[in-house]
């Protein structure tokens, strides 16, 4: 059966959600519902449109240049659908898969949750942890504030351990 996921924007050839040229994808639903958030009208699950994987697949193939960052609102909501389009992505392309998510590597560990484990085994890497304004910096790299890793998650998950990605 065919995965749909509640989509708020898509942003084709954007280079402030991971390294190059990526087509970010930005999803609806969030429940950390950070203070100082950049996108408080991702918070909600119903928002945007219903898009197939199909429908995403197609915008993704039809940028030959662009990587995919799956974004939001968190992904992680939504992790079944994300974690189909993440492995069509893998399997039909060539493409990096950056994530952002408010919860933390450790966390989503912990879960045992094999939806949410098939999506990790597709990503290249997670941003993760909530926005915390307090540790706001702008002059970090492809995240807003230093409590945020960008994790290498093929790197991690065969160390067993947290590595950061390094550019």
């Amino acid at each position: 059966m065919e995965k749909f996921l509640r989509v708020l924007d898509i942003l084709e050839d954007t280079t402030v959600d991971g390294p190059g040229f990526r087509t970010s994808i930005y999803l609806a639903g969030c429940h950390h519902r950070c203070p100082g958030c950049h996108n408080p009208e991702s918070w909600d699950e119903n928002g945007g449109d219903e898009l197939s994987v199909d429908d995403l697949m197609r915008v993704i193939v039809n940028d030959p240049f662009a990587h995919v960052t799956l974004s939001g609102g968190d992904p992680l909501l939504q992790a079944e659908g994300c974690a189909e389009l993440a492995r069509r992505v893998k399997r039909e392309t060539d493409k990096t898969i950056w994530c952002y998510t408010g919860y933390t590597w450790e966390t989503l560990l912990a879960k045992h949750d094999p939806i949410v484990m098939s999506l990790l085994e597709n990503l290249d890497v997670l941003v993760d942890g909530p926005f915390i304004q307090s540790l706001r910096n702008t002059d970090l790299l492809f995240r807003g504030s230093s409590n945020q890793r960008l994790i290498d998650v093929q790197k991690s998950l065969s160390a067993g351990e947290v590595i950061l990605w390094q550019r």
